[in-house]
Parts: structure tokens; sequence; C-alpha cells
């Protein structure tokens, strides 16, 4: 029984000091096979490449993925964490509610004192880190990011002899520029700007300066951002948002046929333009992309985003490996690997822009590359318990608003007293 004992502590000890090692031995003692819980394996680029890069590092580490489907994959994965199933060592965390799920389960390792023993400088994520950080705990590190862009049609441009669009606008300079490009009538109009169904289109202009947020219960800071678009809207700068949502008009179409000169829109669209112009499926070929607008006194470069992080499995018994895995996806070299396939890794270091610039079919001019590079990214919905809920309420008024059913002072009214509701003050 001695001996028993004396074995079992002798281990725990031996993994205590790997975890404290920061998963720098992992794999060495022996063999380690990792599962690794994702969604859509063989329609994802980026999953085998980051694999067989890590293995080829740490050659007594296997990876092996563990496809829980796309369209309920949360579902799936909280039933397959429930009750300390140890099956999953590496979590791949979906989005902000999904993160919150999980946290609030203890099914997520803290990885805190992991970050501080190993040096990882969380500032190159872009400030996400921070809106992630629960009671001063952090349980996932991003390794996927999509941000908000301007996309413009140069020929356009071109054609009406206005100068391009710079990678430091405010939004009254974008105002000003769209109203300059806003020209003809009928099926041959353009139009200056875009601004696509979604509330995030207009909204999440008002959290751009850092002093609001979008899940506190009082809207008021959105009155301009609604005035102002909706001005453009009566001005024909943009197309009719009741229109465009009657017809369910998709945003890629309006740019595609040439019928909009400027449209903010996220990153992920960049792959799906460039294939599309190489199959000969959109007409606007000379394209190019800026940073976002921002308001006066803002830093250009600051954006909205979404991210897609790593975790370790509080269950697992291969922490020490789950991390140092974890460590490498979410480091400048697995960001190289991820934008090697064309895709936008959470990190954005000169040499991942330049893999990505670099990509045939991307606009090869300098302000498009900068245009990668962002100063700051807000989440298009921060973490919060009551994130869902929050988002059919500013949803439903959004829609109120822009199709003018009720005043922007009404709509932002009904949006305080509702989400309050939700939140319980």
């Amino acid at each position: 029984m001695k001996k028993i004992v004396s074995t079992l502590v002798a281990a725990a000890l031996c993994a205590g000091a790997l975890f404290a090692n920061g998963g720098k031995d992992a794999g060495k003692g022996g063999p380690v096979t990792l599962k690794w819980a994702l969604w859509d394996w063989d329609a994802t680029a980026y999953y085998k490449p980051l694999i067989e890069a890590y293995e080829a590092k740490n050659p007594n580490v296997k990876i092996e993925p563990l496809d829980l489907g796309s369209a309920d994959y949360q579902t799936m994965l909280s039933i397959q964490l429930t009750g300390g199933d140890d099956s999953i060592d590496v979590v791949t965390i979906k989005d902000i509610p999904g993160y919150n799920t999980l946290q609030k389960a203890g099914q997520l390792v803290d990885l805190t004192d992991y970050i501080k023993k190993n040096g990882i400088d969380t500032k190159k994520y872009g400030g996400t880190t921070e809106q992630i950080t629960v009671n001063g705990g952090l349980y996932g590190l991003p390794f996927r990011s999509d941000f908000w862009v301007v996309f413009y049609n140069k020929d356009l441009f071109d054609k009406a002899g206005v100068p391009y669009p710079t990678n430091d606008m405010t939004l009254d300079e974008y105002d000003a520029l769209a109203r300059k490009m806003t020209s003809g009538s009928g099926a041959k109009k353009v139009y200056g700007c875009h601004y696509h169904t979604w509330r995030s289109t207009v909204q999440l202009f008002g959290i751009l300066d850092g002093k609001n947020t979008i899940v506190d219960g009082n809207y008021d800071f959105l009155a301009p951002y609604y005035d102002r678009i909706l001005k453009e809207q009566k001005d024909g700068i943009c197309q009719n948002y009741a229109s465009l949502k009657t017809t369910s008009t998709h945003y890629s179409g309006v740019f595609y046929n040439n019928s909009v000169a400027m449209m903010n829109m996220g990153s992920w669209f960049i792959g799906t333009l460039i294939q599309k112009v190489k199959a000969g499926e959109a007409d606007c070929k000379n394209w190019a992309i800026v940073k976002y607008p921002h308001p006066n006194g803002t830093k250009a470069g600051t954006t909205l985003g979404t991210i897609t992080s790593l975790g370790v499995s509080k269950a697992s018994k291969q922490q020490a490996a789950a991390l140092d895995f974890v460590k490498f996806v979410t480091s400048e070299e697995g960001a190289e690997v991820i934008a090697k396939t064309g895709t936008f890794p959470a990190i954005k270091t000169d040499s991942v822009v330049k893999i990505i610039s670099s990509t045939p079919g991307f606009p090869q001019d300098k302000n498009s590359a900068e245009a990668l590079v962002t100063a700051k990214t807000y989440l298009e919905m921060p973490l919060h318990e009551k994130a869902g809920e929050i988002e059919v309420v500013l949803n439903q008024q959004h829609d109120n608003i822009m199709t003018g059913n009720v005043s922007v002072a009404d709509g932002i009214a009904a949006m305080n007293k509702g989400v309050k509701a939700v939140l319980g003050k």
C-alpha cells in the first residue's frame, strides 16, 4: 500500500512539475495523444496544417481531431464535457456565448498563470483577451479573428475622378466621400456606400471610441449614428433598408455588380471576393480595402471583430501537453500556418500580413496591405451571460428604426427599456 501511495504521489508531483514548466516537456516522457474538439474538419483548411506543423516539432505528441459538427457544436461540446469527461483535451471555443457557457460551467482551465510563466504577450491579440477576462481569469487564447474594413470599387472611383478612400478616415470624411461617389439613377445608379441589414453595420460605430458598450442597457449614445445613416438613406447615398430587407438582398451582390462605391464589411468577405472574381462571377474586378472609418479622436485602425479561441478542458489528463499545443496554435508561428491557408489568424504580424496580402487575387496596393493591421479590435458582442437575450431586443428595435416604424428616440427608448428588463435593472 505504501508503495502504491508513493507511486501516486510521485506521479502527481511529476504532473504538477510538467504543468509548471509550461508544457515544455510535453510528450518527451513518452507518446501523448491529445483529442482536439472542433467542427467541419473536412471543410476547414487550417486544421490539418496546424496539426502537421506541431507534430513535426513534437514527434511524441499525436493530435486527434474530434469533429462535433458545426450546427450543434456548442451543445455537443457541453454534453461531452459534462460530468468530468476527460475524452477531450483541447477545446475550440466557437464564439463569445460559447466561451461564457464553458467558463461558467467550470469546464476550462484558467490560463492566467500559464501565460505569465511562458511570457505570452496578450497585447498581440489586439485587446480581445482583455474583453474575455472573467474576474481576472482568462480561459482561452484567440487563434482566429475576423474584423471589419471598408471594401471599395477602384473602377468607380477612377470613373468619377475622385481620390480613393484612405486608411485614416473619420466618419464625417466617410460620409462626405460617399456623397461625392453617389451618381446616376435607376438601374445605373451608383450608391456611395452600403449598409447591410445587420444591426452591427450601424450600432457598432458607437463603441469604437471605447466609452460605451452594447450590453449595459443604455443606448442613448447610438442616436447620432442612426441619425447619420438615416440621413444618408433619405438622401439616396445608400440603399433603402426596408427594400434590402424585403428583397433579402445580400451585401455581396450589390458589390459584385458595381452598384456601390464603398461598403463596410468583415474580412471574411475577402476570400469570397477573390474566388468570385477568379470564377468570373463578380464584375468588380478592380477592388481594394482600407481601414474602418472611426469617430473623431479615435485611432485609425480601431475596428470591430469576432474571435475563435482555444482552451484546455479542466478534465483533461494531458493538460501540460494540451497547453503546449494551445500555445503553438495561438502563437506567431501558428498564425503564419493559418495565414498560408488564406484564413485570418488572431495575430497579425508583418509576416502574417505579407502572407495574406501576397495571396493571388488580393489587391496589390500598399493601402490594402496596411488595412490588415488593426490598432484596437472591439468584440461585436462582448462577454455577457445575457448576450443572446440582449441581441434579440437590439435586433428588433434596429429593424423598427431603420424601417421608419418608430423614431430614433422611441426606438432607443425601447432598447433601453427592453435590455434593462433582461438585465433585471
